[in-house]
Protein backbone atom coordinates (compact mmCIF):
# COMPACT_ATOMS: atom_id res chain seq x y z
CA UNK A 1 0.00 0.00 0.00
CA UNK A 2 1.12 3.52 -0.66
CA UNK A 3 0.72 6.46 1.67
CA UNK A 4 -1.94 9.06 1.05
CA UNK A 5 -0.62 12.20 -0.61
CA UNK A 6 -2.12 15.46 0.53
CA UNK A 7 -4.78 16.39 3.05
CA UNK A 8 -8.52 15.92 3.19
CA UNK A 9 -9.04 19.29 1.46
CA UNK A 10 -7.14 18.07 -1.61
CA UNK A 11 -8.81 18.60 -5.02
CA UNK A 12 -11.43 21.00 -3.69
CA UNK A 13 -10.27 24.19 -5.46
CA UNK A 14 -13.32 24.43 -7.71
CA UNK A 15 -15.76 22.57 -5.47
CA UNK A 16 -15.46 25.10 -2.64
CA UNK A 17 -15.21 28.33 -4.66
CA UNK A 18 -17.85 30.96 -3.97
CA UNK A 19 -19.52 33.33 -6.39
CA UNK A 20 -17.83 36.71 -6.28
CA UNK A 21 -20.96 38.32 -4.78
CA UNK A 22 -20.96 35.89 -1.81
CA UNK A 23 -17.32 36.48 -0.84
CA UNK A 24 -16.45 38.61 2.16
CA UNK A 25 -18.13 38.75 5.55
CA UNK A 26 -19.88 35.71 6.95
CA UNK A 27 -23.57 36.27 7.76
CA UNK A 28 -23.92 36.00 11.54
CA UNK A 29 -27.53 34.81 11.29
CA UNK A 30 -26.27 31.75 9.42
CA UNK A 31 -23.33 31.28 11.80
CA UNK A 32 -25.61 31.17 14.87
CA UNK A 33 -28.67 29.49 13.31
CA UNK A 34 -30.63 27.09 15.50
CA UNK A 35 -31.75 23.72 14.17
CA UNK A 36 -34.13 21.22 15.74
CA UNK A 37 -33.75 17.42 15.75
CA UNK A 38 -35.54 15.86 12.80
CA UNK A 39 -34.98 18.81 10.45
CA UNK A 40 -33.64 18.12 6.95
CA UNK A 41 -30.50 20.08 6.04
CA UNK A 42 -28.31 20.45 2.94
CA UNK A 43 -24.56 20.10 3.43
CA UNK A 44 -22.66 22.91 1.70
CA UNK A 45 -19.21 23.97 2.86
CA UNK A 46 -18.59 27.67 3.45
CA UNK A 47 -14.93 27.95 2.40
CA UNK A 48 -14.32 31.00 4.59
CA UNK A 49 -14.74 28.98 7.82
CA UNK A 50 -12.60 25.92 8.56
CA UNK A 51 -14.23 25.01 11.88
CA UNK A 52 -16.66 22.09 11.75
CA UNK A 53 -16.09 21.12 8.13
CA UNK A 54 -16.89 17.66 6.81
CA UNK A 55 -15.17 15.43 4.26
CA UNK A 56 -15.52 16.78 0.68
CA UNK A 57 -17.30 13.63 -0.54
CA UNK A 58 -20.41 14.66 1.42
CA UNK A 59 -20.61 18.16 -0.12
CA UNK A 60 -24.08 18.62 -1.64
CA UNK A 61 -25.82 15.80 0.24
CA UNK A 62 -28.95 16.10 2.39
CA UNK A 63 -29.09 14.79 5.95
CA UNK A 64 -31.20 14.85 9.10
CA UNK A 65 -30.26 16.66 12.31
CA UNK A 66 -30.27 14.17 15.20
CA UNK A 67 -28.69 16.17 18.01
CA UNK A 68 -26.14 18.73 19.09
CA UNK A 69 -22.60 18.51 20.46
CA UNK A 70 -21.21 21.81 21.62
CA UNK A 71 -21.74 24.39 18.89
CA UNK A 72 -21.91 21.72 16.14
CA UNK A 73 -24.88 19.63 15.07
CA UNK A 74 -25.00 15.86 14.72
CA UNK A 75 -26.23 15.06 11.20
CA UNK A 76 -27.09 11.59 9.94
CA UNK A 77 -26.52 10.98 6.22
CA UNK A 78 -26.68 7.99 3.94
CA UNK A 79 -23.45 7.16 2.07
CA UNK A 80 -24.30 4.33 -0.29
CA UNK A 81 -25.94 1.68 1.90
CA UNK A 82 -24.36 2.90 5.14
CA UNK A 83 -25.72 5.50 7.52
CA UNK A 84 -23.05 7.85 8.82
CA UNK A 85 -23.01 10.47 11.57
CA UNK A 86 -21.20 13.76 11.02
CA UNK A 87 -20.62 16.65 13.42
CA UNK A 88 -20.98 19.87 11.43
CA UNK A 89 -20.89 23.56 12.32
CA UNK A 90 -24.15 25.37 11.42
CA UNK A 91 -22.37 27.68 8.92
CA UNK A 92 -22.06 24.65 6.62
CA UNK A 93 -25.75 23.69 6.90
CA UNK A 94 -28.76 25.06 5.00
CA UNK A 95 -32.35 24.17 5.87
CA UNK A 96 -33.91 22.02 3.14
Amino acid sequence: MTTRIGTKQRKTRHKYTQHYRQKGKVPLSQYFQELKPGEKVNLKVNPGIQKGRFFPRFHGLTGTVTGQKGSCYQVKIKDGNKEKVLYIHPIHLKKA
